[in-house]
């Protein structure tokens, strides 16, 4: 299956692809870096520097800085990653920043939910925010 992330909010699409992936389905997300988080811009990007200063920077825990690994990290949040299960679903997520050739005609389309707030912010804000390139 392959999901066009493209004015999606993360957490419902996180959560479809999450599902699809336990029940055996190979994911691939695609145009991660359009994908929405709603909250005001501030509180987001405050939120995301946090996560990303936590810890100790040699020993962990690590949070990455590029969009589509953003969006794959938030994916593992709804799995359970440290169960045999969860990992062999984790296996067969992949995120994508844009589209790859080989993917172009195989989309399949999951109608975005209506965004009923104006304060949003795009993941390819926060992973330039946060140094991604």
């Amino acid at each position: 299956m392959i999901i066009d992330g493209k004015n999606h909010i993360l957490g419902r699409i996180a959560n479809v692809v999450a599902k699809k992936a336990l029940e055996g389905e190979k994911v691939d997300l695609v145009n991660c870096e359009e994908i929405i988080i709603t909250g005001k811009k501030e509180e987001v990007l405050k939120k995301f520097k946090q996560r990303r200063e936590r810890g100790n920077p040699h020993k962990g825990p690590f949070y990455p800085r590029m969009a589509d690994r953003l969006v794959r990290r938030t994916i593992r949040g709804m799995l359970p990653y440290k169960q045999e299960k969860g990992r062999k679903a984790y296996d067969k997520i992949k995120c994508h920043i844009g589209v790859p050739e080989n993917l172009k005609e195989k989309i399949t389309e999951i109608k975005p939910k209506e965004i009923k707030t104006k304060d949003f912010i795009r993941i390819k804000e926060v992973s330039s925010f946060l140094g991604g390139k």
